[in-house]
């Protein structure tokens, strides 16, 4: 499975659009060759580089698994038309929210997960509560990172 997205390659600068600095709006992400008898997605966004320990930007799951990626400029509402829940980040609201290191270049990991399940688990909740109802789930791993440094 590969993750990627059209806004940045991998391990290049994230365009500051997708930034506090910009528009603050998700990238476009997309995804190929789950493996057999995905359920459903999650997606984790987050930076290990933050003073305070790692900071998440990012907590989406229920994906379907007929998904192929993000639009740029996901909606952050705590469910989507189609499902998809989203979760509370480190800002404490509902949605993605973009690099904004406080100084250095940080880097940022979009973690996709293909689980073999559907999960039980309310919107917003947290990376922790949903690293746990993927516990034992998890069929397959894709990462992408890019970095940012505010000017």
């Amino acid at each position: 499975m590969k993750i990627e997205s059209a806004a940045f390659a991998p391990e290049a600068m994230i365009p500051s659009s997708h930034t506090c600095d910009g528009e603050d709006v998700s990238p476009p992400l997309t995804w190929a060759d789950p493996p057999d008898g995905t359920k459903s997605f999650a997606l984790i966004s987050d930076d290990p580089d933050a003073p305070g320990g790692t900071w998440v930007h990012w907590v989406v799951w229920n994906i379907p698994p007929s998904s192929r990626g993000l639009a740029q400029g996901a909606a952050k509402s705590a469910q989507w038309t189609d499902g998809t829940r989203q979760g509370i980040t480190d800002f404490r609201r509902v949605g993605y929210g973009g690099p904004c290191p406080p100084s250095g270049t940080h880097r940022y990991f979009f973690r996709l997960y293909a689980l073999d399940t559907m999960l039980d688990l309310a919107s917003g909740a947290s990376r922790a509560d949903l690293d746990r109802s993927m516990r034992g789930h998890v069929l397959a791993q894709a990462d992408l990172m890019g970095k940012y440094r505010r000017s």
